[in-house]
């Protein structure tokens, strides 16, 4: 299928690694001219040149390096990349914990991480693709919107957050064709999940392949989710062919979740 995403172009937050990169990948491989975001120079320009080989050495592929948590990172993002078709928001998660470390800065810490970012973004791109008549907005939220984990409490909260203003923010936009979904991921094997198998190896002693397997055991496919799975969901919700797709949340997630909406 043709996504009718040829010359278009897209900002990807967070995409030097793991699901931002996915999206970057799928959208480069659709013909977007697709801009990288990380804080490390070097790690971005081996992405972008891994993105380029990965697709065969046509892929339009640039990177501008900012910490899209601050002002100035922002600022630098949209002087960099003034005027996409597509933006893809995306950004670390806060760590797991308990309510004993869920103090005030930690609850701002995570809005500042995981919801303002997006918010302030779609603030400064929305009015240009409302004017084209063409936007789409993807946010990477988390499963744990909709089926919340003790642990994951922060970063749920955040992301809710962040889900809760995309719906406002969606009814507003879409009949000038700018859709706003998200995308919500599950043991997705990324290095996240690394770092959630190297935090279980060290809480009950096991190796590595034991407890990937204990991991991939919670999900009702029985694996973890691949990256290009994840990556070209993405880039059809990008694409010319979902314009009537707005406001959603899509899970990714292997068919674990047990609601029925």
């Amino acid at each position: 299928m043709d996504l009718g995403l040829t010359g278009r172009t897209a900002f990807v937050a967070a995409s030097s690694q793991g699901l931002g990169y996915a999206c970057a990948r799928s959208l480069a491989r659709e013909g977007v001219a697709v801009t990288l975001n990380g804080r490390e120079r070097t790690k971005l320009a081996a992405a972008a040149e891994a993105l380029r080989e990965e697709t065969g050495g046509g892929a339009r592929i640039s990177w501008v390096a900012a910490d899209l948590t601050t002002r100035e990172g922002r600022a630098a993002i949209v002087a960099a990349v003034p005027s996409p078709d597509v933006l893809v928001t995306n950004n670390a998660g806060p760590l797991p914990g308990t309510l004993d470390d869920w103090d005030e800065e930690a609850l701002v810490g995570a809005l500042r991480a995981n919801m303002v970012p997006a918010v302030q973004l779609m603030r400064a791109y929305v009015p240009g693709m409302r004017e084209r008549t063409f936007g789409r907005i993807v946010n990477i939220t988390s499963a744990m919107v909709k089926g919340p984990a003790y642990e994951m409490g922060l970063s749920t909260s955040a992301r809710s957050a962040l889900t809760a203003i995309s719906k406002s923010i969606s009814n507003d936009v879409v009949a000038d064709n700018v859709t706003v979904n998200n995308l919500l991921p599950e043991r997705i094997d990324t290095p996240r999940q690394e770092f959630m198998v190297q935090r279980m190896m060290a809480a009950h002693g096991i190796g590595r392949d034991e407890a990937r397997g204990r991991i991939a055991s919670t999900v009702a496919a029985g694996r973890l989710g691949r990256p290009e799975e994840f990556g070209d969901a993405c880039a059809f919700l990008c694409s010319a062919q979902a314009g009537y797709i707005s406001g959603q949340n899509l899970q990714l997630d292997g068919g674990s979740y047990r609601g029925v909406l």
